[in-house]
């Protein structure tokens, strides 16, 4: 529901702009004016819903930043409603009112005081003006809280703990979080009551960890395998050899080369990639063939390699 839509008022509307719409739809949509008509009713609800929170500077504010939906999961009907008094404005309108300050309109069910218990759900304890309750509102929680934690590719394989700092100086207050092996980017870790205080007493917000995981110099990742490039002679790719590859884990395996093996060629290595979630199985590391072309030569290499082109190769 769109509280600005159902009074007929823009969003920057101020406050006498918004009673004043309060007042002529009040008017129009009271039950004494329209007996029996649940459309009306409801009508008059959602106008005094409305207002309850368009009329308070802090309510409004927190619609305003959370929208409607937002706003209805953080704020129960009671919380609506609590320390506004309808009744006094009601009277100033020139809307009738019973012994005590209670609204005497009669509803679709049948006529009494108990209209706007009826109307909004709120049964033995509470009364019209104030909507005083006997009963404890639910507390409003804080603001969820967001950030960025950035992570290296070897701690993605190995899985860490790490130690932010929310807050300044001797006021900082430092949150331990558990990163599991094989995090990817986009992955959010949730702290809870580590948000943003409550507005009203309630309990903190959550706070949220953004995962996102730095560029390496050697490796790239794809999914839960990695990818290195591995340079390679062109006698080396012709003929035939073997290659050092390096491994994530710091070591360096030997890997066969076939003879006529291409640039670009892959050569997998099966098992020494990412886990694939905290407890899965490792991928595989795929070494990319790449040329490597000397950028100087010797009299005799010079001389072979004329040699070699004269031949076709």
């Amino acid at each position: 529901m769109d509280y600005y839509e159902q009074l007929g008022v823009s969003k920057g509307a101020p406050a006498d702009e918004i009673k004043k719409a309060y007042r002529k739809l009040a008017l129009k949509y009271h039950p004494d004016r329209n007996q029996g008509n649940k459309e009306a009713e409801e009508q008059f609800k959602k106008i005094s819903e409305a207002y309850a929170v368009l009329s308070d500077p802090e309510k409004r504010k927190q619609y305003d930043t959370f929208g409607s939906a937002g706003f209805q999961q953080k704020f129960s009907q009671e919380d609506i409603f609590r320390n506004v008094d309808l009744g006094d404005l009601l009277r100033e309108f020139g809307i009738k009112m019973g012994g005590g300050g209670r609204a005497t309109f009669r509803t679709s069910t049948g006529g009494g005081a108990g209209f706007f218990d009826d109307l909004f759900g709120m049964g033995g304890g509470r009364d019209f003006q104030g909507f005083r309750t006997t009963h404890r509102a639910q507390p409003v929680k804080g603001n969820d809280v967001s950030l960025e934690l950035p992570v290296t590719l070897e701690e993605v394989l190995h899985g860490t703990e790490k130690t932010i700092a929310l807050g300044h100086g001797s006021h900082a207050d430092k949150v331990s979080v558990k990163v599991p092996a094989g995090i990817e980017s986009g992955k959010k870790l949730r702290v809870t009551g580590k948000g943003s205080p409550s507005p009203m007493g309630g309990p903190a917000g959550d706070l949220y960890l953004v995962i996102t995981v730095q560029p390496h110099p050697l490796f790239t990742r794809e999914g839960n395998q990695l990818l290195v490039d591995a340079a390679v002679s062109y006698s080396g790719l012709a003929l035939g050899t073997e290659v050092a590859v390096p491994t994530l884990d710091g070591k360096h395996l030997k890997v066969k080369v076939p003879a006529g093996s291409q640039p670009g060629a892959k050569l997998r290595l099966k098992g020494h990639g990412l886990p694939a979630g905290a407890k899965g199985p490792r991928g595989d590391l795929l070494a990319r063939l790449t040329v490597n072309v000397p950028k100087t030569l010797t009299s005799e290499q010079a001389q072979l390699l004329r040699d070699l082109a004269r031949s076709g190769l």
